[in-house]
């Protein structure tokens, strides 16, 4: 998000001025001075002495070491949960396994269950028919039986016969001792008989339908302790992948604070050396200028007798190489430009800590400020020179659309946003105006601009 940058007391703006000055004297000042530090490797005369700014901080080697042991202990205990995860997911792919063969045993006792009710409910059926058949035989054989007592056992056939009450009677009791005659057999043994096979068949089917409920019963039995099993597996493998979540949490901010000292580290060993090379580049112009300077007094003593000249001798300071080209950011050269797994990475990757400044590497106007796609934020920049310069990955910005800065102007500050492994700035230079193509590898560009970065060729 674009937040004010650090300002002091707001001054009345100035009338033509493209806003309000709040912050512009502190800005100024920034400006002012990353030129004079550009300045002191460029320039061939000497300058007045700006004020330096404070180094960045430098973590101690303590400091490094316990980070880097922080994270290798974090990173240990991850591969140990890791194992704990495996194992579980191990487990409960067997415990589900079982659990699914349990449930399929559970289906087919069910089956074979209503199978067997099924045939009990038959037999029952088929031995109340033979039963009602039994009885039926019994009640004809008694009625007979009985008239033929009560008209004496010397009663014959004809009589039997001729003793009928009506039609009706007559063919039942012919029917009756026709059929006696004609088998020879006892009709109510036999029916009795198969009264008896029956009953023991129905006996049979109920003995089958009570063994299948029993298996039924066995069959939901360990269904339901399958599924328990199942449940307490699932629960056991939530818990160790919680503990895997929370230990990857702790691995990720060891390793962000590792990167966070290293980071911090890189930069003032960077600073160091620029630092360096910016007093060896002062000492060596003002030995230059007092060279220049002694011969010239020496081929005006021997020309003039010396007669001085009125002209401007010191003027022309400040231009050097860089023509108002700064360095964006301060820290390691973490990612050089070209092609990478497959992809090209269209810029050049300073690594810092988050917070860590980031500068307009040349003047010129805002062209888009917020959110991007992959960066998290960034800011564009179209420069007068026509390149546009994209600073990606910030934490946060100070500029908005259409604002004009000044190369060297604090614009944003080192973040992790995005798709980002580690607080870096992602600095890209674009030909022609163009906002998302036309890109040039950043390094020889700011090298030709006379601006080094210490990595990548630069």
């Amino acid at each position: 998000m674009s937040l004010r940058r650090p300002s002091g007391p707001a001054t009345p703006r100035r009338p033509g001025s493209a806003r309000p000055a709040v912050g512009r004297p502190a800005r100024r000042l920034r400006t002012l001075f990353v030129a004079a530090l550009t300045g002191a490797v460029l320039v061939g005369a000497a300058t007045p002495a700006v004020a330096a700014p404070p180094p960045p901080p430098n973590p101690t080697d303590g400091q490094i070491g316990a980070a880097q042991s922080e994270q290798d202990a974090a990173a240990a205990e991850v591969g140990r949960i890791a194992g704990l995860v495996a194992a579980a997911e191990s487990e409960l792919e067997r415990v589900g396994v079982q659990a699914e063969a349990a449930g399929t045993a559970y289906l087919a006792a069910q089956e074979a269950l209503q199978l067997a009710q099924e045939r009990a409910a038959q037999t029952a059926a088929e031995l109340e028919a033979a039963a009602a058949a039994v009885a039926a035989a019994e009640a004809r054989i008694a009625t007979f039986s009985h008239d033929s007592y009560m008209n004496g056992s010397s009663l014959s056939t004809t009589a039997a016969l001729l003793d009928s009450q009506g039609p009706g009677e007559l063919i039942q009791r012919a029917a009756i001792l026709d059929y006696v005659a004609d088998n020879q057999i006892d009709v109510l043994g036999a029916l009795e008989v198969a009264k008896v096979a029956q009953a023991n068949a129905d006996s049979s089917a109920r003995a089958a339908r009570d063994e299948m409920a029993a298996a039924e019963d066995a069959a939901d039995a360990a269904k339901q302790q399958a599924d328990a099993q199942l449940a307490a597996q699932q629960g056991a493998y939530e818990q160790v992948a919680a503990q895997k979540e929370a230990y990857d949490a702790q691995l990720q901010a060891a390793q962000i604070h590792l990167l966070e000292l290293q980071g911090a580290r890189n930069a003032y060993d960077q600073w160091v050396a620029q630092r360096a090379a910016e007093e060896a580049a002062a000492r060596a112009a003002a030995e230059k200028a007092a060279r220049d300077a002694a011969a010239a007094a020496a081929r005006n003593n021997v020309g003039s007798g010396g007669s001085s000249s009125g002209g401007g001798g010191g003027g022309g300071g400040g231009g050097g190489g860089g023509g108002g080209y700064v360095q964006p950011a301060y820290g390691r050269v973490s990612s050089c430009f070209g092609a990478r797994w497959g992809v090209t990475h269209y810029g050049v990757d300073i690594a810092a800590p988050i917070g860590t400044p980031i500068y307009a590497a040349t003047s010129g106007v805002v062209k888009r400020a917020g959110a991007a796609t992959g960066f998290g934020l960034a800011v564009y920049i179209l420069g007068d020179d026509g390149a546009v310069t994209v600073y990606g990955h910030v934490n946060q910005y100070f500029v908005s659309v259409g604002e004009r800065v000044s190369a060297g102007e604090q614009i944003a500050e080192v973040g992790n946003r995005g798709q980002s492994t580690g607080p870096h700035l992602h600095f890209e230079v674009h030909t022609g105006g163009q906002l998302y193509s036309n890109q040039v590898n950043p390094v020889p560009w700011l090298n030709n601009r006379g601006v080094f970065l210490g990595g990548c060729g630069g």
